[in-house]
């Protein structure tokens, strides 16, 4: 999400926060076994144009090499992560940022460019959900008009800038989104699918606690992977990472696979799952830096399986 006044934070106590932040990866609880995930690295990413950062969600190609993600200011990133022999993050490349536009061709600006989940169709073209004005978006260009999908009544009720935050693309070219928030602390979040030119909303995932989703992907498993946010103030933010089964109109409970301390990474927002040289599941997340200099923009791995 984009700035907002609670994310005006001591720069310096922050800055310690994240700076002490590697001393919690043994710290991390979540599942055991075959769902139980390592960390692999975090990689900072640093550019100087002025557009830079406000990263909210992330697309990898199958080998984990090839990325997009776009800005919570109508803009769209593509670029190349180069990796070593482990697959550990060396350095990014990138073109620059392309400019989002509306259906009539119209550069985003403002509330209609609060862009915000992004999902990779087959072809390569992408949806975007926008949570300024609630919609989702096909882009088959990234500097092209955008088409437009149905909009719910539904979706003109959310809450400003807290609407379609999260948005994946399952085997099948099914889209899911939710928003960032439900409406009560007490109620569950809804998810919304779009298939053969609908939405419906089949079932809702509970609430627990402050914690937030803001991205999400289904892994190559086939699985619904749910990324979520804690906000602590002046400790900084807290991460989860939760795993669903979908089938047809059921979703199962979800297992937590990790629960970050507060200050462990940034504002991570994008989350995008592919296989290793190994075989292995990986998970890769961008942070959203807010383009605030007392924050990171930063990548985040981690290899799912003992």
């Amino acid at each position: 999400m984009p700035h907002h006044p609670r994310l005006a934070l001591s720069a310096l106590a922050f800055g310690v926060l994240i700076g002490v932040g590697g001393l919690f990866h043994a710290g991390h609880a979540g599942a055991r076994g075959d769902n139980a995930l390592s960390f692999v690295q975090t990689y900072v990413w640093k550019r100087s144009e002025p557009s830079f950062g406000g990263f909210s969600g992330l697309e990898l190609s199958d080998d984990g090499r090839d990325f997009i993600t776009q800005s919570d200011r109508a803009t769209i990133w593509r670029g190349h992560l180069n990796r070593d022999a482990e697959g550990r993050i060396t350095g990014v490349e990138t073109a620059g940022p392309v400019v989002l536009h509306d259906s009539s061709g119209k550069v985003l600006k403002g509330a209609t460019g609060d862009s915000e989940g992004l999902a990779m169709a087959p072809d390569g073209s992408v949806y975007i959900s926008f949570e300024g004005i609630a919609r989702v978006a096909h882009y088959p260009r990234d500097d092209g008009p955008a088409e437009r999908l149905p909009r719910p009544e539904a979706f003109r009720q959310m809450q400003t800038n807290s609407s379609l935050e999260a948005l994946a693309i399952a085997p099948d070219g099914t889209l899911y989104t939710m928003p960032e928030r439900s409406g009560a602390t007490a109620a569950p979040f809804p998810v919304w699918r779009y298939r053969n030119g609908k939405w419906d909303q089949p079932f809702s995932i509970p609430r627990a606690g402050s914690w937030l989703p803001v991205g999400a992907d289904f892994g190559p498993d086939g699985r619904f992977y749910l990324l979520e946010r804690d906000f602590w103030g002046l400790l900084g933010f807290r991460t989860r990472i939760q795993v669903f089964d979908i089938r047809g109109d059921r979703i199962s409970g979800g297992e937590v696979l990790l629960e970050t301390l507060p200050g462990t990474y940034d504002n991570l927002e994008g989350i995008a799952l592919w296989r290793d040289a190994t075989g292995a599941i990986r998970l890769t997340m961008i942070s959203d830096d807010n383009q605030n200099f007392f924050q990171t923009t930063e990548f985040v791995e981690y290899r799912l399986g003992k």
